[in-house]
C-alpha cells in the first residue's frame, strides 16, 4: 500500500481518479476535498465549453463559406444549366456522375453505368470506379434516392451543403489538433479564425465546390486530430484502440476520396519514419500507423477494382520496406553514438534499396504507367542532379534532449508542418494543406507552456504564474485584434451581391441540347468537355482526369486543333476518336495571359518541333511549321478546310465545326 509521501509525486487528477478504490485513500481525499472536486468541475466545465464552441466555429465556418458561395453567383436564382456550367473544369465531371446516378431508373443500373461506361471516353468502356475518386457521388446519390428529402431540397443543394457541412467537420478537426497539443480550447479558437481569415490560402470550396481535395481534406484532418491523441502516452487501452478505429475510418475515407492521397501520406509516413529513427515516437505505435496506412490503401485499391496506379504507389512500397527493415535490423536504438550513428545510417540505406526495389518490381509485373506524369513534374520542378545528404549529425545528446523537450505528438506535427511545407513550395494546390495545418501549429505555439517557458528562461523571468498569464493574454489579444481587423472586411464580403454570367457557354450547351444527337462525340478542351458532359450527357473524346496515359495520349492527339497541322491530318486524328463535332475556343487560339513558351498552343508547337509564334528565340532544334495554325485558319472557310469541316455553330468565344465522314 502506497504511503502519502510516496503519492506526493502523483498528480491531483490520477489522486481523484484512484482515491475511491481503497480505504486508506478515501481518508487520504477528505483532506483534499476541495481541490480535487474543484479541478474536476473545471475540467468538465472547460471541455463542453470548448466542445460547444468548436461545433458552433465549425458551423459558422461552414455557414459563411456557403453564403459566400450563394453571394458570389446568385446561386438560389440561377438557371440549372448556369448551376451546373459553374461546377468549372473536373468539377463538373465529378458532379455528372452524382446526376447520372439520381436520372437512372434504378440504382443497380445507375452502377452498372459507372462500371460499364462508354460517354466518358468515345469508342473505348471504362470502369469509372476504378479510374476515379467518385465514391463519394455513389454514395450521396443513393443517399438523396432513400432520403425522404427530394420534396424539399433539391439535387444540387443536396450536394453542395454536404461539402459546406464536411467545412465545418474540418475546422473542428483542426481546432480539435491545436486543443489536443496545448491543452488549452482557446489555441483551436484562434486556429480556427486564423484558417478563416486566411481563406484564400486554406480553401477554395466556395468556388470549386466539388473538387476532390474537398472531400478529402476534412477526413485528413480527422485523422491528424486522432494520430495526435494516439501518440499522447499513457493512453487507456480502450481509448487507444477506438483511436485506431479513427484513424484506421478516416485514412480509409481520406484515400478514397483523392486521387492523390498516397503522396500526402508518403509525406506522412516520411515523418514517421525520421521520428522513429531518431527515437522520438513510441516504436509499436508507429509500426500500427504504418500497417493502418497499407490496409487502408489495399482495401480502396479492391474498392477501386484493384487499380493497378494504388499498387504500384511508393507509399505501400516504403511503407513494406520500413516494417521489413526493422525486422531484420534489430536493436537499431542501443549502442554508443557511434554505433547508433552507423546502424542508423545502415537502416536508411537498406529502406531506400528495398523501396525501390519493390516499387520497381511491382510497376514492372503491372505495367504501371499511370503516375509517370507526376515524377516528370517534380522532376521539372527539381530538377535531375542527384540530391545531396549531409553528411553532419546532430550530436546524440542534443537529439536526446529533443527527445525529452519535444512531446511525441508535438514532435510529429511539427515535421509534419515542415515536410507539408516543402510539398506547398513545389506545388501550389498543396498550399491549402499546408496553410491549414500552419493555422494549427502557430496557435499551438502561442498557447503552450512549453514554448513560453523556454522564452521567459531567456530573459530569466520564467515563473509559472507568468506562463499560465501570458500563454492565455497574448492569444486572447491576437483573437481581438483578428475580430477587429477581419470583422468589418468579412461583412463587407457578406454583402456584395454578385450573379453568374456567362451566356455564351450557356448558349453553347442550350445549341448542343437542341441540335446534335445523343450520341454525338465532341471533342475540344479537357475543360469544357466536362461541362459538355455534365449539361448535355454527350460522349467526349478527353477529359479532365489525368491519371491515364493513353487518356493523356489521346488529349495531346485532340489538342493538335491548336497547332499547326493540315487539315487532313487534324481530321484524321479527330476521326480516329470517333468525332462527330469539335469545338473551338477562342481563349485557348488567341491566348495572351501566359508569357510566351507557356500558353497551351507553344507547348504544342515546340512538342510538335515547330517554331513558336511572335518575338523571342526559339531552340536551334526547331523548324518553321509546313502549314498555319489550325484553329486560325479553319475560320478563312478556304476550301482544303470545308472539304472536312462545316461550321455549324459559333458566337463570340466558341465555334463548333462538324467533321465529315470518311468516305
Amino acid at each position: 500500500m502506497m504511503s502519502v509521501r510516496q503519492r506526493k509525486g502523483i498528480k491531483t487528477t490520477d489522486v481523484c481518479e484512484d482515491a475511491p478504490a481503497q480505504e486508506e485513500d478515501v481518508k487520504l481525499e477528505s483532506k483534499l476535498p476541495s481541490g480535487c472536486t474543484s479541478r474536476r468541475l473545471w475540467k468538465i466545465l472547460s471541455f463542453s465549453i470548448g466542445g460547444t464552441i468548436a461545433l458552433l466555429v465549425g458551423l459558422l465556418t461552414s455557414v459563411y463559406l456557403a453564403t459566400l458561395h450563394e453571394n458570389d453567383l446568385w446561386f438560389s436564382n440561377i438557371k440549372e444549366v448556369e448551376r451546373e456550367i459553374s461546377f468549372r473544369t473536373e468539377c463538373g465531371l465529378y458532379y455528372s456522375y452524382y446526376k447520372q446516378m439520381l436520372e437512372a431508373p434504378t440504382l443497380k443500373q445507375g452502377l452498372y453505368g459507372l462500371i460499364y461506361d462508354n460517354k466518358t471516353e468515345s469508342m473505348r468502356t471504362i470502369n469509372l470506379l476504378e479510374r476515379m475518386n467518385i465514391y463519394q457521388e455513389v454514395f450521396l446519390s443513393i443517399l438523396y434516392r432513400i432520403l425522404p428529402i427530394q420534396k424539399y431540397l433539391e439535387p444540387i443543394y443536396f450536394y453542395i451543403y454536404t461539402l459546406f457541412g464536411l467545412q465545418a467537420i474540418y475546422v473542428t478537426a483542426l481546432y480539435a489538433t491545436s486543443w489536443l497539443l496545448s491543452g488549452t480550447w482557446l489555441s483551436g479558437l484562434l486556429a480556427a479564425f486564423w484558417y478563416v481569415t486566411n481563406r484564400m490560402d486554406t480553401t477554395r470550396v466556395e468556388f470549386t465546390v466539388p473538387l476532390r481535395e474537398n472531400w478529402a481534406l476534412p477526413f485528413f484532418a480527422i485523422q491528424i486530430a486522432a494520430i495526435t491523441y494516439f501518440l499522447k502516452p499513457k493512453l487507456q487501452p480502450l481509448s487507444e484502440r477506438l483511436t485506431l478505429v479513427a484513424i484506421f475510418v478516416s485514412t480509409l475515407l481520406f484515400s478514397l476520396a483523392w486521387q492523390f492521397n498516397q503522396f500526402m501520406m508518403l509525406m506522412q509516413a516520411l515523418v514517421l519514419f525520421t521520428l522513429d529513427s531518431l527515437d522520438m515516437l513510441p516504436a509499436l505505435k508507429v509500426t500500427w500507423l504504418y500497417v493502418i496506412q497499407i490496409a487502408s490503401l489495399f482495401l480502396v485499391c479492391i474498392l477501386q477494382f484493384f487499380n493497378s496506379m494504388i499498387l504500384g504507389s511508393l507509399l505501400i512500397s516504403f511503407n513494406l520496406s520500413v516494417l521489413i527493415a526493422r525486422k531484420i535490423q534489430t536493436n537499431m536504438k542501443t549502442g554508443s553514438f557511434f554505433n547508433r550513428l552507423g546502424k542508423l545510417l545502415l537502416h536508411l540505406f537498406m529502406v531506400l534499396c528495398l523501396t525501390l526495389f519493390l516499387n520497381n518490381v511491382i510497376k514492372k509485373n503491372l505495367n504501371l504507367k499511370s503516375d509517370e506524369h507526376i515524377f516528370k513534374f517534380l522532376k521539372a520542378k527539381f530538377g535531375f542532379g542527384a540530391t545531396s545528404v549531409s553528411a553532419n549529425q546532430h550530436p546524440m545528446d542534443k537529439v536526446r534532449k529533443c527527445t525529452i523537450e519535444l512531446k511525441p505528438e508535438t514532435a510529429y506535427n511539427l515535421m509534419h508542418t515542415i515536410l507539408f511545407g516543402f510539398l506547398a513550395l513545389s506545388t501550389m494546390r498543396m498550399k491549402y494543406l499546408w496553410t491549414s495545418h500552419m493555422c494549427v501549429f502557430a496557435s499551438f505555439g502561442l498557447c503552450s507552456p512549453e514554448v513560453w517557458e523556454l522564452l521567459l528562461k531567456l530573459v530569466h523571468l520564467c515563473n509559472s504564474k507568468r506562463i499560465c498569464v501570458i500563454r492565455y493574454s497574448v492569444p486572447t489579444f491576437i483573437l481581438l485584434y483578428l475580430g477587429y481587423k477581419f470583422w468589418p472586411g468579412m461583412m463587407d464580403e457578406l454583402s456584395e451581391l454578385r450573379e453568374f454570367y456567362d451566356p455564351d457557354t450557356v448558349e453553347l450547351m442550350n445549341w448542343i441540347n437542341s441540335h446534335t444527337p445523343r450520341k454525338a462525340v465532341f471533342a475540344g478542351s479537357m475543360q469544357l468537355l466536362a461541362g459538355v458532359k455534365l449539361c448535355t450527357g454527350r460522349i467526349l473524346t478527353n477529359h479532365p482526369h489525368y491519371e491515364d496515359k493513353s487518356l493523356r495520349e489521346r488529349t495531346k492527339a485532340v489538342y493538335q486543333i491548336y497547332a499547326k497541322r493540315s487539315p487532313e491530318d487534324v481530321h484524321a486524328l479527330l476521326r480516329s476518336f470517333g468525332t462527330d463535332y469539335v469545338i473551338l475556343e477562342d481563349s485557348i487560339c488567341y491566348e495572351r495571359r501566359h508569357r510566351r513558351g507557356c500558353r497551351l498552343r507553344d507547348l504544342l508547337d515546340v512538342a510538335n518541333g515547330h517554331m513558336m509564334d511572335g518575338p523571342g528565340e526559339n531552340e536551334p532544334d526547331l523548324q518553321a511549321a509546313g502549314h498555319p495554325r489550325f484553329c486560325e485558319e479553319i475560320k478563312r472557310n478556304l476550301p482544303p478546310y470545308t472539304a472536312h469541316f462545316t461550321r455549324v455553330f459559333q458566337n463570340k468565344t466558341f465555334h463548333v465545326y462538324k467533321l465529315t465522314r470518311n468516305k
